[in-house]
């Protein structure tokens, strides 16, 4: 699996905790099983980090969005973000610009491209203050 497509994974893991109550051991645990997902030590890392982390990175977020309420960013804007800032500020041996641009296009996957440009934006600025 390439690490575009373990970020891909990873992010659809972070997505799929935001509607579900199991823990992230259950819900890798049943990833596992059910879609037959192989996870690397990448997915793990990052998708048990994120929610781990997940008080720190909202706080990251709303800093960092002026003028916007966190619970008004869309679900999936805000799980691509959580993603990229944890791959930002805990991860070194990820460059920052890979994140950006990896968080960039999943949103133009995912979500839409007023969401890409908003995430852009936002790491963009998260970037610069780091």
């Amino acid at each position: 699996m390439t690490r575009r497509q373990a970020r891909e994974e990873a992010f659809i893991l972070i997505f799929e905790k935001v509607f579900n109550s199991d823990s992230v051991e259950e819900i890798l645990e049943l990833a596992t099983e059910v879609r037959e997902l192989s996870p690397d030590d990448y997915i793990k890392t990052v998708f048990t980090g994120v929610y781990e982390k997940l008080d720190e990175l909202d706080e990251t977020i709303s800093q960092n969005s002026i003028g916007w309420n966190i619970k008004r960013i869309s679900k999936t804007a805000l799980c691509v973000l959580r993603l990229a800032i944890y791959e930002i500020k805990f991860m070194e041996s990820i460059p920052v610009a890979v994140s950006i641009n990896e968080a960039v296009e999943l949103c133009k996957k995912y979500a839409t491209t007023d969401d890409a440009s908003f995430v852009n934006g936002i790491l963009s600025t998260v970037a610069k203050n780091l």
